[in-house]
């Protein structure tokens, strides 16, 4: 059979694209920068929503919407977070056949529309915390597109919240990103990711704190997944977002905004894909078992729509696939590049030999399994594949990861994979000799891998690689 994609080693990038397409994923918009995400790719989606907002409500936040369109004047009263996105903005200056009054912006992110309506919303000490989050899209003029990974109109999740003081915002906003995106992210996407902070020069416009996860993708690269800010009082100021604490006196709120996006297809595909295409981890997989026909004769349709009808009462999402006008190989090599976790075979002759074909789409693997335990074996697989992905990224991320003392060294080693070295060596002017490299610091941690309270705290430990 032709190659259906070309291989990682000869060209990762071009193979990234090739898995978007023959996969089904997504593909570009009719404006430049915008994508359309097809059913296969939006059912992944719908899967990470899913797992993500039953998190987000655990955390006791409650879903909201707030318009698309902002008023410009809402974002020149933060100067900095302003400052920070004038490149990306999308600014409507006609409407209705007339220039408006003024001109209104495409949110970029939701936190000053939001401030306006928190500055509304809230009284006294009573009314917190308030805990928001939207699912919604947002535009981000990008000059160097690329499906899922930086595209101009996204889709995300955006969380705001507002606090009495700055330790339950501290403690709130670190909560989301322990018990929401790391959870989700190691649990259910079986990525592995460094949690840290970022340092001054990277963190968010307008926040006073940066938290992040960091993944490492098979070519070395790290994709920062998610991220959670606190606010300080910056917009809560700009804002006036205020409440009467117990003793009647006016208090400024502490806020914090936190959020992840589409951009965690693209980190699922350069994690876990392979020359044979997508690899979903099955806590994850819109269809994490798909019965395939090898040939209608003897009972064996009926045979598979009954296996599938069994793997569906065991909590299983199966699909069939009894498409017998394509050929077997052409099926086969659809699923295994769609990245279904467990593949199962069935015709005239495995019948008649009371068995099925079980493939792993992981490793490859194929056996035989007796039709009356192929419902036991498919579950056995589906927790056994979930835990293996982990373990394989984990190992790769770790084999590419090397410790350094000088920043020659780091630009030099995170041209394959991510180097570590001491922040104090790092600081300052090593970022921007890092930067020359196409280097950055991805984020910061303890000694021990904890997640620090401050850039100054002693012996922390700079992460740097190239980064998407």
């Amino acid at each position: 059979m032709a190659k259906v994609l070309t291989s990682q080693a000869d060209d990762f990038p071009r193979w990234y694209q090739d898995v978007l397409a023959k996969a089904q994923l997504a593909e570009n918009g009719p404006v430049r920068g915008t994508m359309v995400i097809r059913p296969y790719g939006y059912s992944i989606w719908e899967r990470i929503q899913s797992e993500v907002d039953a998190r987000i409500k655990a955390c006791g936040a409650e879903n909201a919407y707030f318009p698309l369109f902002i008023p410009e004047s809402y974002l020149q009263r933060e100067a900095e977070h302003v400052e920070g996105f004038s490149p990306e903005l999308a600014v409507v200056t006609h409407a209705g056949g007339k220039a408006l009054d003024e001109p209104i912006v495409v949110r970029p992110t939701s936190e000053t529309v939001i401030g306006e309506y928190m500055s509304r919303w809230i009284q006294s000490y009573r009314d917190l915390p308030l805990l928001l989050n939207a699912w919604n899209n947002v535009v981000r003029w990008e000059l160097r597109p690329r499906l899922f990974l930086r595209t101009t109109e996204f889709l995300w999740q955006e969380g705001h919240t507002a606090h009495a003081t700055r330790e339950d915002a501290a403690a709130y906003a670190t909560r989301i990103l322990r018990e929401v995106y790391e959870d989700f992210m190691v649990n259910v996407l079986a990525i592995p990711v460094l949690v840290g902070r970022k340092t001054a020069s990277e963190r968010f416009a307008g926040a006073i704190n940066t938290m992040t996860l960091e993944a490492m993708m098979r070519d070395g690269k790290a994709l920062q997944m998610g991220t959670s800010h606190e606010l300080g009082q910056n917009f809560s100021r700009a804002f006036d977002i205020t409440y009467l604490d117990a003793a009647g006196e006016t208090q400024y709120c502490w806020t914090t905004s936190w959020g992840s996006t589409t951009r965690m297809i693209g980190g699922l595909i350069m994690t876990h894909g392979d020359d044979g295409g997508l690899v979903v981890p099955p806590l994850l997989a819109p269809i994490q078992t798909v019965v395939v026909l090898v040939k209608e004769a003897d009972g064996a349709g009926e045979r598979v729509a009954a296996l599938a009808d069994e793997l569906a009462a065991a909590g299983v999402r199966a699909r069939v696939d009894d498409r017998t006008s394509v050929s077997f190989g052409r099926r086969a090599t659809d699923w295994e590049l769609k990245g279904v976790p467990v593949r199962l075979e069935l015709g005239p002759r495995d019948l008649a030999a009371g068995a099925v074909t079980v493939v792993r789409r992981d490793t490859g693997e194929k056996s035989q399994v007796p039709l009356d335990r192929a419902v036991a074996r498919v579950r056995e697989l589906l927790d056994r594949i979930q835990v293996d992905l982990l373990a394989a990224a984990t190992a790769r991320r770790d084999a590419a990861t090397t410790d350094v003392t000088t920043v020659d060294e780091a630009a030099e080693a995170a041209q394959t994979g991510f180097a570590r070295l001491p922040w104090d060596v790092v600081r300052g002017e090593g970022e921007a000799r890092l930067a020359e490299r196409g280097v950055t610091v991805r984020c910061l941690m303890g000694p021990d891998g904890s997640l620090p309270p401050s850039e100054d705290e002693p012996d922390l430990v700079a992460v740097v690689a190239r980064a998407y």
